[in-house]
C-alpha cells in the first residue's frame, strides 16, 4: 500500500500546484478524501513538508537541467572566414608540416 499512498499524495500535490494552491497536509488530505483514497495519516504531512519552499512547476519544467545532468555541449565553432587568397599548393603544405622522427633516430624500435 505504500506505493499507492505515495502515488496518491504525489497526484494530490500536483493538483494543488496546478491550481496555484499552497501544498499543505490538510489540502492533500482533502483531495485524497474526495477521491476515496485512504492513506496513513503521516503521508500528506510528509509530502507537504518535502515540497515546502520548492517551486514544483519550475522543478517539473527543468527536469533535464538538475544536478547530475549531463553538461550542455559546447557551442558550435564559428564558421571560418572566407579568404580571397588561393589555397596553398601541395608543395607548400609539405613544407609547413614538420618532419616526423623515426624510431631509429631515438635509438629504439618497436620490436627492440
Amino acid at each position: 500500500m505504500t506505493t499507492e499512498a505515495e502515488l496518491a499524495c504525489v497526484y494530490s500535490a500536483l493538483i494543488l500546484v496546478d491550481d496555484d494552491i499552497a501544498v499543505t497536509g490538510e489540502k492533500i488530505q482533502t483531495i485524497l478524501k474526495a477521491a476515496n483514497v485512504n492513506v496513513e495519516s503521516y503521508w500528506p504531512g510528509l509530502f507537504a513538508k518535502a515540497l515546502e519552499g520548492i517551486n514544483v512547476k519550475e522543478l517539473i519544467t527543468n527536469i533535464g537541467s538538475g544536478v547530475g545532468a549531463a553538461p550542455v555541449g559546447a557551442a558550435p565553432a564559428a564558421a571560418a572566414p572566407v579568404s580571397t587568397e588561393a589555397a596553398p599548393t601541395k608543395e607548400e603544405k609539405k613544407k609547413e608540416e614538420p618532419e616526423e622522427e623515426s624510431d631509429d633516430d631515438m635509438g629504439f624500435g618497436l620490436f627492440d
